[in-house]
């Protein structure tokens, strides 16, 4: 069974661990999107197993290894481990985090020349507690969301972590940022980059915990922040 899933032309999703994130099971999910220079860009990286290993050496070289924000960085090691050639990016506050690693470049608000002709990206700042970045993979009209939208299925949690999830705004149909993590926004920041996300007009939205969308993505993406209105 194969463990990357094509979501469009040149870019693929692949599922990872469950892990525990204060007491709630969160499951992972890595992005990987083959540039048109033929590297690879490898969106928060999940355990690297033999199998998944192996399929993505067959579509071609590791070249850049992304953390979308500060808390998605528990494989990153691993995979630099593995592939030494890769750069390394780090999302804003990530490199006082993790020390261990000598991070490459540091994620912003402009695409790096390295992959701007394919992925476009947008940080999603305004908050004191964390700022994310946002991309876009043009060719597949693929918007790709770390912890800005969690949309879980609605019996994922049991018992009282799915009334705490559904109370959070984390529950599909459309899901959202936690509610803890909202309330340290401030809103005009955050609805301008809202403004230059919706203009890409995705088709697609992928996320790393929860359910994806392949059709209507702007829309969803739209009821998704419905908390900036």
């Amino acid at each position: 069974m194969s463990t990357l899933e094509s979501f469009g032309p040149d870019i693929w999703v692949a599922e990872g661990p469950v892990v525990s994130f204060y007491g709630f099971p969160y499951p992972t999910r890595m992005v990987l999107i083959r540039l048109s220079g033929g590297g690879l860009f490898v969106w928060s990286p999940i355990a690297l197993t033999p199998e998944l290993k192996a399929e993505v050496d067959a579509l071609g070289p590791v070249a850049h290894l992304i953390s979308p924000n500060k808390i998605h960085h528990l494989y990153m090691g691993e995979w630099k481990a593995a592939y030494p050639g890769a750069k390394l990016h780090a999302s804003p506050g990530l490199a006082k985090r993790r020390k261990d690693l000598r991070f490459d470049g540091l994620l912003g608000d402009t695409p790096d020349p390295a992959w701007a002709a394919d992925i476009d990206q947008v940080e999603m700042a305004g908050s004191f507690a964390m700022t994310e970045i946002v991309f876009f993979h043009r060719k597949s009209r693929t918007a790709i969301f770390a912890d800005l939208i969690e949309n879980f299925a609605r019996d994922w949690f049991k018992s009282w972590k799915g009334i705490l999830a559904r109370l959070d705004g984390i529950v599909g149909p459309y899901g959202g940022a936690p509610r803890e993590w909202r309330l340290t926004f401030r809103k005009a920041t955050a609805r301008a980059a809202l403004a230059r996300i919706l203009a890409w007009q995705p088709e697609q939205v992928v996320m790393a915990h929860g359910e994806m969308t392949r059709h209507d993505g702007t829309a969803f993406i739209r009821k998704s922040f419905r908390w900036l209105a």
